[in-house]
């Protein structure tokens, strides 16, 4: 449930910052300890003003409300594990080791996540109010390089260009991704099963070229 108006919310439709700006981050940073603690229905905006040691009023000249700081907070990590895997990309090495970096991203940020907070589900479900549609970005950003990474392989000779649907190939590898991150009781099993499963898939598809 959204957290109510306060009087002294202000106003103002724009807000100061830029997601770069010192203030922003400290408010970011403040709302990722106050989410992971608490969770995001129990979080306010007080505890997030209390833990950024800013006020109330001027946490509200950059963030509208808590949904905001929750929205602008899962953006950051989103964006941050796409930048990595978007530099994992183009790496050094073959394509099972290049799809294995890219979707190693996701499953860390995943790990982080649950080791940070026993409310991690509140961020990374793609059905959650408040960050699904962020989750399902993220998800099809990591499905395009997938592809974009696949066709780059076929284009270097290492997959014949009838070898393997890009997209299927993405989906799959999403698929078991998102699979291993159902039990991270044992952090190294997820990785060590990527790592495994990824290496099948692509095998799978090599054996099939020759």
């Amino acid at each position: 449930m959204s957290e109510p108006p306060r009087d002294d919310a202000p106003r103002a439709p724009r807000l100061r910052g830029d997601p770069d700006d010192d203030r922003v981050r400290r408010i970011l940073d403040a709302a990722y300890a106050c989410f992971t603690r608490h969770g995001v229905r129990r979080t306010t905006m007080d505890d997030i003003a209390a833990a950024a040691d800013m006020s109330r009023p001027a946490v509200y000249q950059y963030v509208r409300s808590k949904d905001d700081a929750f929205r602008r907070l899962a953006t950051r990590l989103f964006d941050s594990t796409l930048a990595q895997a978007r530099a994992a990309a183009e790496v050094e090495g073959t394509l099972s080791e290049r799809l294995h970096a890219i979707l190693a991203t996701k499953l860390e940020l995943t790990l982080q996540l649950w080791r940070d907070s026993p409310h991690a589900a509140e961020l990374l479900d793609a059905g959650a109010r408040l960050s699904g549609d962020l989750v399902e970005s993220m998800h099809a950003a990591m499905s395009e390089l997938i592809i974009a990474t696949v066709d780059a392989a076929v284009r270097r000779g290492e997959l014949a260009p009838d070898a393997v649907d890009a997209g299927e190939l993405a989906d799959i590898a999403l698929a078991l991704t998102r699979g291993l991150e159902g039990d991270l009781t044992d952090p190294d099993r997820p990785r060590r099963r990527l790592r495994e499963g990824v290496r099948l898939i692509v095998a799978g598809a090599t054996r099939e070229w020759r």
